[in-house]
């Protein structure tokens, strides 16, 4: 649940900056309007530690053989389930390296096979082949859905900010393409009332068709990911429109949307796996009847709806809500009375099909939903209930922050069994997004992010979910699925005992030449790199460093240039020698960026 975190910055002013080994530029930048100041780009040369280490593995000679590579790849490198096959594949690439940049290998023939100092070092650079993390999908994907963290979607149908842009089915594909598993819609009825509209309600933004966004979910659903795809629902529906939309959605999308049987539901004593249910579509919301038994009114922002309940959404964001909040609430409720006794919110099982339930919702609409948002009554403890059918919980980040102190233990016990998503708080109308960690370190499967965002969280929301393949599912860690018999029993803000330290040398950067212009960093001089790494994760790991820099000609006033960034989970990184590519602030991979880095555990 640890990563790392590193932001490569550029100053202005400056000829060169060194970190273990020279970083220079090579492009031309005007001085003035008739003059041309030119900087030489000096070739980049292996570090040192590098060339200590091959001489070791080489036996301390020049060259390696296949078997002596195989044995540095192994044993330096940490490559698992590596064979001698393999180094011979990796020989024939690196040859083809050195024809590219014609070189030529002078002496014995016979070395023609080996490998040389310079050979590991461009082979090294190539993030493709070198790459720091792994980039297959390799956690046990048998578990039920909520033992993991889940690459989760908030409003993805807006195109920026919450209250005025438009609502698309484009950040929907975006969001599909780069690996997001969740989607949230938010359904309304149109102004004629007879039809339905994907919106956020209450503001300026501009509706999108739901069927266009159901379609883009079949289509590019599972391009970067066969594990499934879960549609969030915000239901401000009628009972015709509900009805309406699970014909729409079972029409698109066919056999690949998964809900099981009534009588399966009933029995259900954990969600399926991810693995079970590739390539499949399936829905999140609150079963409908609940919307009848009890609603809710909170701070005078809650409207009627057109079928004459409240408009409080399924997730309980459209108007705000918070269940922890201390503020003023109306409730108006429409009880049932049963075998003597009111029903209300959270009170029958949401497998229950009764007459009244038949009168009042479309069975269908109910049927699709696999897994169902409810809220239970009474206290936070009573709230988190492990025992029972199985749920989802929706929360504001503010909601979890003040659960967390007093209730951590509650929480982390009941997203072992159950889903809790959490939200950004409803202040953030610029689609920014709050720290992605406190969620996860509780447990939270479903940490929702403005995808259409910027900044440094989500950095690292997309940085976690390079994990595991880049699939959107993020195996737990152990810790956080163990029982827990006392509520202090663990506390994931307390000081452990330190098991591991890792250490990262970073050795250079290059590429920025070939990926930007020559004046892109400064008109007059190249710019100063130097990188921030930090530890994100459990606040007892968190540490910031930066590397020793030495600066020349630098513009004191100047704004140091955002040049790159990239974020990694510990718990994926290679060991050894690794070429780790950087990504702009929108999150996208540079083409030619890289740096060269060192990592080691002890």
């Amino acid at each position: 649940m640890h990563y790392i975190s590193a932001s490569f910055r550029g100053t202005h002013g400056g000829e060169e900056r060194d970190m273990g080994n020279k970083m220079v530029t090579y492009n031309k930048y005007k001085s003035f309007l008739f003059f041309i100041k030119k900087y030489k780009l000096t070739e980049l040369v292996p570090p040192e530690d590098l060339k200590e280490v091959f001489s070791k593995f080489a036996g301390g000679g020049s060259h390696m053989s296949v078997e002596q590579l195989y044995q540095f790849l192994v044993e330096h490198q940490g490559e698992e389930n590596f064979t001698l096959s393999d180094s011979e594949k990796i020989v024939d690439k690196v040859l083809q390296l050195r024809r590219t940049h014609q070189e030529t290998v002078h002496g014995d023939q016979n070395r023609e096979t080996e490998i040389t100092l310079d050979d590991i070092f461009r082979f090294f650079l190539l993030d493709e082949f070198n790459s720091p993390s792994k980039t297959e999908v390799h956690h046990d994907m048998n578990a039920p859905l909520s033992h993991y963290f889940i690459y989760t979607g908030h409003n993805s149908y807006l195109t920026g900010n919450q209250l005025s842009s438009d609502c698309s089915e484009e950040p929907i594909i975006k969001a599909l393409q780069r690996g997001v598993r969740v989607i949230e819609l938010d359904l309304w009825p149109t102004t004629n009332k007879d039809d339905i509209k994907v919106d956020h309600g209450w503001t300026l933004t501009n509706p999108v068709s739901p069927i266009k966004c159901l379609e883009s979910i079949k289509k590019y659903g599972f391009v970067a990911s066969q594990y499934p795809v879960i549609i969030t629902i915000e239901d401000h529906l009628t009972e015709e429109l509900r009805a309406k939309f699970a014909e729409m959605a079972t029409q698109i999308f066919g056999e690949i949307l998964y809900y099981p049987q009534p009588e399966e539901c009933l029995s259900l004593t954990e969600f399926p796996s991810p693995e079970s249910l590739k390539n499949r579509v399936i829905i999140s919301t609150k079963p409908p009847k609940e919307r009848f038994e009890s609603n809710r009114i909170k701070d005078n922002r809650n409207y009627p709806a057109l079928d004459g309940s409240s408009t409080e959404s399924s997730e309980d964001e459209s108007s705000g809500k918070e269940s922890l909040d201390s503020t003023i609430e109306v409730e108006i409720k429409s009880t049932v009375k049963n075998n003597g006794r009111d029903r209300d919110e959270g009170d029958t099982s949401s497998c229950e099909c009764d007459r009244r339930l038949s009168q009042e919702c479309s069975p269908d609409y109910r049927t699709i939903i696999t897994i169902h948002n409810k809220k239970l009554k009474g206290s936070l403890k009573d709230k988190l209930k492990t025992d029972g059918e199985l749920r989802r919980l929706s929360w504001s980040e503010t909601t979890l922050e003040k659960a967390s102190e007093s209730h951590g233990t509650d929480i982390i016990r009941f997203t072992q069994k159950n889903i809790l998503r959490v939200y950004p708080r409803a202040t953030r109308v610029k689609s920014t997004n709050f720290k992605p960690h406190l969620g996860w370190m509780y447990g939270a499967q479903m940490v929702a992010f403005n995808m259409q965002g910027l900044g440094k969280s989500l950095w690292l929301m997309q940085g976690m979910f390079r994990a595991n393949g880049g699939c959107g599912y993020v195996k737990k860690p152990e810790i956080l699925m163990q029982k827990l018999q006392c509520d202090n029993e663990f506390d994931p803000k307390m000081i452990m005992p330190v098991k591991k330290t890792l250490k990262l040398k970073i050795y250079m950067g290059h590429g920025w030449s070939l990926d930007f212009s020559p004046t892109h960093f400064d008109m007059f001089s190249p710019p100063d790199f130097y990188t921030k790494v930090s530890i994100v994760g459990m606040p007892a790991d968190v540490a910031k460093k930066k590397t020793k820099i030495q600066v020349k000609d630098k513009d004191q006033g100047g704004k140091d240039d955002f040049a790159g960034q990239t974020c990694l989970p510990v718990s994926e990184l290679k060991l050894g020698f690794r070429s780790v590519p950087l990504y702009n602030e929108k999150g996208e991979q540079f083409k030619s960026v890289k740096l060269l880095m060192r990592f080691q555990f002890e």
